[in-house]
């Protein structure tokens, strides 16, 4: 699998942001930039392209993808909803997947991901206590199957993953890359953090 050629990012901006109070969690400011583009710069120039599943502010996403795509079905339905849209829309064989509000993804997640799937259908990324089913890499080729889940009422990722050949992809070196940003003290406990690691002089 080459992932220039293969593989399709998609950021998860869908949801309601409820935990923030309604707003749009992927345009949050966050170190002087919106989460989501801190989410791209992890992906950008790694994957075929980028694409954003977001269900307002298309235009403003527009500036941050190579194309913005809406749920195929309304009512905020969740991030298997995004994933689904994702296996419908795109054109290559494989999708990565990732959420808006992790600013800190490892910069080389695109190549451990690609690397740690073997002959599976899906990775998960492990931060060496707990998986991230929203940080996955799927064959595109499931979606047929993803459909009658959702279709079944299914809307537990784990539950859904667990149908398949799928593979735990190590990330226990940097368990911190992986904090998602829920509440506004989330993304002030990151903030600062990030800004003490920070390289000095």
């Amino acid at each position: 699998m080459n992932p220039r050629h293969d593989v399709t990012g998609l950021i998860l901006a869908g949801g309601q942001g409820r935990r923030m109070g309604g707003r749009d969690k992927g345009l949050e400011p966050f170190a002087g930039r919106s989460l989501v583009a801190h989410v791209r710069e992890r992906l950008q120039g790694r994957l075929a392209s980028v694409w954003i599943n977001a269900n307002r502010h298309h235009e403003i996403y527009r500036s941050e993808a190579d194309r913005v795509i809406g749920d195929l079905e309304g009512d905020y339905q969740g991030p298997l909803m995004g994933i689904y849209t994702g296996l419908r829309s795109v054109q290559t064989p494989w999708l990565l997947v990732v959420p808006c509000d992790t600013p800190a993804l490892p910069m080389d997640l695109v190549e451990r991901m690609v690397a740690g799937i073997g002959e599976g259908d899906i990775a998960v990324a492990h931060d060496g206590e707990r998986l991230h089913p929203v940080v996955a890499l799927l064959r595109v080729s499931l979606a047929d199957d993803l459909e009658a889940a959702l279709a079944g009422g299914e809307r537990k990722i784990d539950r859904w993953y667990a149908r398949h050949d799928w593979y735990r992809v190590d990330f226990s070196d940097c368990p911190d890359s992986f904090a998602n940003l829920n509440t506004e003290d989330d993304k002030q406990r990151l903030e600062l953090r990030l800004n003490q690691e920070a390289p000095t002089g």
